[in-house]
């Protein structure tokens, strides 16, 4: 029984200090960037994810594995921008520009689908081909009601002209049969932009649905930071668009050894059944605490987007450092909002860590947690893209960013479970070993374990039961090198009844423990 209270002592009072999120690299070949990534809350273990300028990737254990190749639109051609959705049937959509032969240059937007069971995907449909203007910037979500596929984005009368003639606006189209027909381009911005793709073009537009079918979006342009809503699936919007927030410096700005950066915003709604359900997010980051100290913000609505909080500070470092490229989901099992973004709070120089921030209380104040294993440092040769993403459901949290690593570019995730009941995120503070929570958890059958050595030691790995008695011993006494591990554990082989365990990590440079529970 002694040992059983030391354990539980150890469990409540400091097990949720320690945790590594381990880094799974998903591409380094072709200087992939722009990522975006989906995971499939009806099958977590599956994910899909982009990168510029056709890549395409899928995973069905968690994110742990991923395989990849190169996507293909016979007609219409692939152009960047990738946009990773789900729908209701777990069928996922790559949405991309166009590069059409003979014709002109990303003159639609084309959402093609993927088949988990032949690995294929189809040639792809699409919407907004309007002559030779330019369609850019798409962003699509779903509607679990219904499984309607909601797109808004960007058109351009001529990219990049300085022709006070020519204009940007903001353009919405909807399939209601999953992907194979799309309606016609409706404008539903009031004020249009320039074509210079700068501050005063209309851009960033991210749709997303309401607890009873709304639709919503934001995006930025000489206005600021606007919103706009639809209350019968996109058919009508609203006569004027509602401010939500100025954005000093302008949504295009220049970072430090960056190609291009930009502030554009991420709008997302609550679905959970949370507290929080039907509250409006939007997500960006300006200067308005100087030209050298970007910082990320959100502003929220509670009452359907008619009036926004005041910007909130998600960034919780001391003034004076740069964080950008931010990205905003929410877990629709629980209503936690979670901001993946670039940040330089630990440096003097241009070195740049990934890291997450996650709200439990509705936006109202966020925990800041590095999420990269270490740091890079970019230069202003190379182009990063013009996004990370992020996507998260019941717990289980997968970012997604580019790094760049001896001048080659690679696109990663993060394995960042948390787990349930756990009110905080992990502190990855330096230490000589850590150890990541087990995913699946609840799981049935088999789950996987990682850690890390930081220097070699010699390992121990058991399964205890709630009484603390080993009931498998994984691995005994051995010597391992510095590096990463993954466990794969098969409850079923050791006939263990459902109930809670934990894996117990025993080495040179101290002990972890994790809670897990099997239920089949």
């Amino acid at each position: 029984m002694k040992t059983f209270t030391l354990l539980l002592a150890f469990l409540l009072s400091g097990s949720a200090l320690f945790a590594q999120y381990q880094n799974i690299v998903i591409d380094n070949n072709g200087a992939p960037e722009e990522p975006s990534i989906m995971i499939n809350p009806k099958n977590p273990d599956q994910l899909v994810a982009g990168s510029n300028i056709d890549n395409y990737y899928y995973s069905e254990d968690g994110g742990f594995t991923w395989t990849g190749g190169n996507l293909v639109s016979p007609g219409n051609g692939v152009w960047g921008d990738p946009c990773i959705i789900v729908d209701t049937a777990g069928s996922f959509y790559f949405f991309h520009l166009s590069n059409p032969p003979g014709s002109a240059w990303i003159d639609r937007i084309v959402a093609q689908k993927f088949d988990f069971a032949t690995h294929g995907w189809t040639d792809g449909t699409y919407t907004g081909l309007n002559g030779n203007k330019a369609q850019d910037k798409a962003w699509a979500v779903v509607d679990s009601a219904n499984n309607n596929i909601y797109v808004t984005w960007t058109q351009f009368d001529q990219y990049g002209s300085s022709n006070p003639n020519d204009s940007s606006i903001i353009l919405f189209s909807k399939s209601e049969d999953a992907g194979e027909t799309w309606s016609p381009p409706l404008r539903i911005n009031k004020v249009a932009g320039d074509c210079i793709d700068s501050d005063n073009t209309v851009e960033g537009a991210v749709p997303a649905v309401g607890p009873d079918g709304e639709l919503y979006v934001a995006w930025a342009g000489p206005e600021g930071i606007v919103f706009d809503r639809s209350l019968d699936e996109g058919d009508t919007w609203l006569d004027d668009d509602i401010f939500i927030s100025d954005q000093p410096g302008g949504w295009d700005y220049a970072i430090p050894g960056i190609y291009r950066a930009n502030g554009l915003p991420v709008t997302c709604c609550d679905l959970s059944n949370s507290p929080y359900r039907g509250t409006i997010y939007v997500n960006w980051t300006d200067h308005r605490s100087g030209d050298n100290d970007t910082d990320v913000w959100i502003a929220k609505s509670t009452d359907g987007g008619n009036t926004w909080s005041s910007p909130i500070r998600v960034n919780d470092d001391p003034p004076g450092k740069e964080q950008f490229f931010t990205w905003m989901t929410i877990d629709g099992a629980n209503g936690n909002v979670y901001v993946v973004f670039y940040d330089r709070r630990n440096y003097n120089d241009n070195n740049t860590d990934v890291y997450i921030a996650r709200s439990t209380d509705g936006g109202e104040t966020f925990q800041n947690i590095k999420i990269s294993e270490s740091p890079f440092l970019p230069y202003s040769s190379v182009f990063f893209g013009d996004y990370t993403n992020i996507t998260a459901y019941d717990g289980m949290v997968r970012p997604i960013w580019a790094r760049l690593q001896n001048g080659n570019l690679s696109v990663l995730t993060a394995i960042v479970d948390i787990a349930v009941g756990e009110e905080e995120l992990v502190v990855d503070n330096a230490r000589p070993f850590s150890m990541e929570q087990n995913y699946p958890n609840p799981f049935n059958e088999s789950t996987t374990l990682a850690y890390k050595l930081n220097a070699p030691t010699t390992v121990t790995l058991s399964v205890r039961d709630i009484m603390g008695r080993e009931v498998v011993q994984l691995i005994h006494h051995q010597h391992k090198a510095a590096g990463k591990y993954i466990e794969h554990f098969d409850a079923s082989q050791y006939h263990l009844k459902d109930g809670v365990y934990y894996f117990v990590l025993n080495t040179g440079l101290g002990t972890r423990t994790r809670k897990m529970l099997l239920a089949n």
